[in-house]
């Protein structure tokens, strides 16, 4: 079945054939100057122009889910536009990182935070100061800056402000640490940038220039937070998207998301240097089981979790040509066909924790991207209309909304759907 020539699917419309190119408006980057939607990077994250293509047809009555919160773009859109919202990640740093954005700040807190950086001093960064345990660090930066990095945090942490103005600015310190970091983003994930030896001294930024890009950062930060929002309308929560109803109350009218995609990009594997600073990592190990709760995840023991894991058989996925999509993955790779059925296994968790938050004819707009492994396409879009149907939604649609930036066959669509249980 492929995506850009069926034109029905269970009586509901697939977008029509004439793919769409590379929008660059539609990704990540178009969120970079963006306020506080560019406050910190994520290269999975989707646009906010996407996202306010979606919130515009809704009124303040509307209450919106996130149960894929990544850097909590569909939120703070949401906020923007006045209306309530809930988002909800398994990874407790996104979820601070999304919390962070959609708070209101005073203006003594954003003045308490530009009073630190006015008398912050880091030329003199001598002594033992403390750094993360992120295995083989100085892969990440050289010495010289690992040890004017480690004097920042450490008075980032022993300022006397509010929590607040903390926040703001460990949002400044993650800003320095990746972009001091020896890191490129040049592809679709995070890559190292090739050394030229131990003390290439491209790499290397000094305490003086460290201190002067904090200060850029902070202030790019803090102009942002004098934008006002309501606080309380939106909230980010730890949880698992898989059981939505142990997390939250009430019910959505609106679901906005873009799901991990079944491609292998481990979103710990990008934000360990943030999670390892501001502890919500400690070990690889640790790193790798939260993984392995995730959605997709790959990352560490998650990869070797695979190996010994095993489909539910009370959790089929309905899809012509799964099986044997399956197969053809397995004739390859045995691990790579664990990871895909696994995926599509845990979606259907995840549309079965749904239905018991939405309300009747609750609209959901799903984000997705296709895969292809070898030379086995994976329509991701189409298998979730497929789960959508399965789970009670009517009027599933497909559209095709741009071409990504990697293999010719791969796109982007939005998958959206009415649910209507007694349909």
């Amino acid at each position: 079945m492929n995506s850009s020539t069926q034109q029905l699917l269970f009586g509901d419309e697939v977008a029509a054939p004439g793919p769409p190119r590379q929008r660059s408006s539609l990704t990540f980057k178009a969120n970079l100057a963006l306020g506080r939607h560019g406050w910190l990077r994520l290269t999975p994250a989707y646009s906010r122009h996407l996202v306010e293509d979606l919130v515009a047809p809704l009124s303040k009555r509307d209450r919106v889910l996130d149960p894929f919160c990544g850097s909590g773009t569909t939120a703070l859109t949401c906020a923007e536009h006045g209306i309530r919202a809930d988002t909800v990640d398994i990874n407790p740093f996104l979820v601070w990182l999304a919390n962070a954005k959609l708070a209101a700040y005073t203006s003594g807190q954003i003045q308490e935070a530009r009073a630190f950086s006015a008398s912050l001093r880091l030329a003199d960064t001598n002594g033992d100061l403390w750094h993360p345990p992120l295995h083989d660090i100085e892969k990440w930066w050289h010495p010289r800056d690992l040890q004017a990095l480690s004097a920042l945090f450490a008075a980032v942490r022993q300022a006397d402000v509010s929590q607040p103005a903390r926040n703001l600015l460990l949002l400044g310190f993650c800003r320095v640490a990746i972009e001091t970091a020896a890191v490129s983003f040049s592809h679709q994930s995070m890559s190292f940038k090739a050394r030229n030896g131990e003390l290439d001294m491209v790499d290397v930024h000094g305490p003086d220039n460290l201190q002067a890009l904090f200060g850029k950062c902070l202030f790019e930060i803090l102009e942002a937070a004098k934008t006002p929002l309501t606080g309380g309308l939106a909230r980010a929560h730890v949880g698992d998207s898989r059981h939505l109803q142990e997390v939250l109350t009430g019910k959505y009218t609106q679901v906005i998301t873009s799901p991990p995609y079944p491609n292998r990009i481990s979103y710990i594997r990008e934000l360990r240097p943030y999670m390892y600073w501001l502890g919500y990592l400690s070990d690889g190990r640790q790193a790798g089981e939260l993984d392995w709760q995730a959605i997709g995840g790959t990352w560490g023991c998650a990869t070797s979790n695979l190996t010994r894991w095993q489909p539910d058989p009370t959790t089929p996925i309905l899809f012509d040509g799964f099986p044997d999509m399956i197969s053809r993955i397995a004739e390859r790779s045995h691990i790579l066909s664990q990871y895909v059925h696994k995926y599509f296994e845990d979606c259907i968790r995840h549309f079965r924790s749904l239905t018991h938050v939405l309300a009747k004819r609750a609209v959901v707009h799903y984000i997705v991207g296709n895969s292809k492994f070898y030379d086995v396409m994976v329509p991701t879009e189409l298998i979730y209309a497929a789960l959508l149907h399965q789970h009670g939604f009517r009027d599933v649609t497909v559209k095709n909304i741009r071409k990504r930036n990697s293999k010719k066959e791969l796109f982007e669509f939005v998958v959206s759907g009415v649910f209507d249980p007694r349909r």
